[in-house]
């Protein structure tokens, strides 16, 4: 019953959140457009093939996905009620700070693994392979993924730090802290994926930058394939290995080696019908 009431809560609050949406999006739009004419890797269109259907996406994004986080939370919320709370309450205990700093690793660690899985577990890149299906890259990018494909990896992330102790607001916090940072780095997403040559020197070794970001989604070569899984930190993907920024190249070809369906309800109903290979 209870999961009942969250998912009728999150339709009442739908119309609210698209106008919200409306709003976030022409900001993000007067903030990063500008810098992708003043200092692009490739000259492009503004409004490139499928702009329309990467609009279509973020709004989906931002409201569909809550409905299979809820319910794929649910059982662990479960769980964690049978669990001594003298078991998690040290963690509630810690400063704010602590707090914060062991969320944004934790949760970026874990989300490192579920977007790795995504492109090294057949089916989960069926539904992730949308995502690196254009060929030219800027900020509206980042909206394009299945929903399927975003509630795998908020759910990844969430089900881990609820299982740590940092998956709810703690009762002396202003802030809920995953709220916070999923925020931000949703936020960073839309300039990582920017059409933008802008380097951030030594920074780029502390905090993901256009330049890692867009070579996870190059299509040069075999080598640079499967590469900066991070969203924020990119020394988890030199911890694991995966780490790839030649110091002043951009790739030259961006994209997936099948082609995807022109249409967004082919696109969205695809996962389900074939795999789709790098």
């Amino acid at each position: 019953m209870e999961l009942i009431n969250q998912w009728i809560q999150l339709l009442t609050e739908s119309t609210t959140r698209f106008f919200g949406l409306a709003a976030w999006l022409l900001i993000i739009m007067l903030l990063l457009i500008p810098l992708e004419r003043l200092w692009p890797v490739k000259r492009q269109k503004v409004f490139r093939k499928n702009f329309i259907d990467d609009l279509f996406y973020y709004f989906m994004g931002g409201i569909i996905p809550a409905f299979f986080v809820v319910a794929v939370l649910y059982p662990a919320k479960i769980a964690q009620t049978q669990i001594p709370h003298d078991f998690y309450s040290w963690v509630s205990e810690l400063p704010f700070w602590t707090r914060l700093a062991a969320t944004l690793v934790l949760g970026e660690i874990a989300y490192y693994w579920a977007h790795r899985w995504s492109h090294e577990i057949p089916y989960l890149w069926r539904f992730h392979s949308i995502h690196h299906s254009p060929t030219e890259i800027d900020w509206l990018v980042n909206t394009r993924a299945h929903p399927i494909d975003l509630a795998f990896d908020r759910t990844v992330s969430s089900t881990f730090l609820l299982l740590v102790g940092l998956g709810h607001r703690a009762d002396n916090d202003i802030l809920d802290l995953v709220a916070m940072i999923l925020i931000f780095n949703t936020t960073w997403g839309f300039f990582i994926h920017t059409n933008c040559r802008i380097r951030l020197g030594f920074l780029e070794y502390l905090i993901t930058s256009p330049a890692f970001h867009h070579w996870h989604h190059a299509n040069d070569n075999p080598e640079v394939i499967n590469k900066n899984y991070s969203a924020l930190l990119p020394w988890v993907d030199k911890l694991f290995g995966t780490f790839y920024l030649p110091r002043k190249q951009f790739p030259q070809h961006y994209g997936i080696n099948n082609p995807m369906p022109e249409t967004l309800v082919d696109q969205l109903l695809m996962p389900f019908r074939k795999h789709t290979s790098k």
